[in-house]
């Protein structure tokens, strides 16, 4: 076992948010407990706390990384597209590749309840906001004329609805009905969708 003052208060950090990533990786989020990521890195589950003020703080940093990366690949997405028509298209499809290329670590966000009381942590909200606001900002410049706060509720309808059909074939109850092609209801979604909002 290693003594506290064999890493810095940041490396313990470091450490315990990989060692996280790999046990979510290999096991699903379930599998996920202080225990088994102390025993992983070589600390006590109190020098984890130390570091981390509780096992909800914990998971927000374990989906915060998680989080960058999938806006990561947005970024990239955008960088890609000139056009906003195909570049809305273009980050709703990655949106399912992230998912599926990260099911575990991507289902940990949304299946990870805070308590009621606690809230979310501003720095975590941040995360948040950004993710829609790369979509808000390509919404509109399609559709210059709507409001502010009518281009925020379309990002969100929008990203709800593509997160509901990335979350039934992430958890295989699209082949229930006989869905093939989760692109094809993605695709049709988006279209629709853009045609409604531009008319």
């Amino acid at each position: 076992m290693a003594r506290r003052s064999d890493h810095s208060r940041d490396e313990i950090r470091e450490m315990s948010l990989q060692a996280a990533e790999q046990l979510i990786i290999a096991q699903g989020y379930k599998a996920l407990s202080a225990r088994k990521v102390a025993s992983e890195i070589g600390y006590t589950v109190g020098t984890l706390y130390l570091v981390f003020k509780n096992q909800d703080e914990f998971i927000l940093h374990i989906n915060s990384r998680t989080l960058d990366e999938l806006y990561q690949s947005m970024q990239t997405v955008i960088d890609d597209h000139q056009d906003a028509h195909a570049c809305v298209l273009a980050l709703c499809r990655n949106y399912y590749d992230f998912a599926a290329a990260n099911a575990n670590r991507w289902l940990l966000i949304f299946e990870h309840a805070l308590p009621e009381d606690n809230g979310v942590p501003d720095w975590y909200q941040q995360r948040i906001r950004g993710g829609f606001e790369m979509l808000e900002k390509l919404l509109q410049s399609l559709v210059a004329t709507h409001k502010p706060q009518q281009i925020g509720t379309a990002a969100r309808v929008l990203w709800g609805s593509v997160h509901g059909i990335t979350m039934l074939a992430i958890t295989r109850k699209l082949d229930v009905v006989g869905i093939e092609s989760v692109y094809e209801l993605i695709d049709s979604l988006v279209e629709n969708y853009l045609a409604g909002l531009t008319r």
